[in-house]
């Protein structure tokens, strides 16, 4: 039954395309946010435990956003992974790979990507019923040369990845370009220089040009 939420996951994702990663510092910034994200025709975000406010806010963007595919990024630990399933985040996301958060989050049954930068990562992570992994941090990887040289020997057991980390709105289309990509994760929307200076013009701008260049990559 995990394997199959984590599959349901992936589908929604290949859906979005594009996963905007935010690091919000209040309430009423991430909710404007999340509406023009939304707005521009984004259907998912991630918004991160970098920030004491993060929690708040994914319980009022889950809220106020019910359409919103919303999930919570850098969940170090168990407590980040019982809270973001208390709050109803549609999935969790972790910059590594911890096997006690992905066996906690086997057993909530509650669709959990670690984030992965080596076969044995893959093949430990996979062992445990992952099937969703966040290649991370993406460029200074190696970036899309090495995602398909650490794809290749794990191409018959259909698993799927979620680049993030270097990716922007140069190079995503590369990433997306990949078969075994459900969605890549950005923090080019939402930047918080923008947030901080008041650029929604240019956040709702970029978002809408992402959007373009992902409907004529996956149609």
């Amino acid at each position: 039954m995990y394997i199959d939420r984590q599959l349901e996951l992936v589908k929604r994702l290949r859906a979005a395309g594009i996963v905007p990663v935010l690091v919000l510092e209040d309430v009423d910034t991430g909710l404007r946010l999340c509406e023009l994200l939304q707005l521009s025709g984004l259907t998912t975000a991630e918004i991160t435990f970098r920030t004491k406010a993060a929690a708040e806010i994914i319980a009022a963007a889950k809220k106020r956003f019910p359409d919103l595919l919303l999930g919570a990024g850098t969940v170090l630990n168990r407590d980040h992974l019982n809270q973001a399933f208390d709050l109803g985040a549609a999935f969790a996301v972790a910059p590594g790979f911890n096997p006690a958060i992905v066996k906690l989050a086997v057993d909530k049954n509650y669709p959990f990507s670690p984030g992965i930068a080596t076969p044995s990562e893959v093949e430990q992570a996979h062992d445990l019923g992952v099937r969703l992994f966040k290649f991370f941090p993406a460029e200074a990887l190696g970036g899309v040369a090495m995602l398909k040289n650490l794809i290749a020997p794990y191409k018959h057991l259909g698993l799927s990845f979620m680049p993030t980390g270097g990716v922007t709105s140069a190079n995503f289309p590369d990433y997306l370009a990949v078969p075994e990509v459900a969605a890549v994760g950005g923090t080019w929307l939402g930047r918080a220089e923008d947030l901080k200076a008041g650029n929604w013009d240019k956040i709702g701008g970029d978002a809408k040009t992402a959007l373009e260049t992902l409907k004529k990559i996956r149609g």
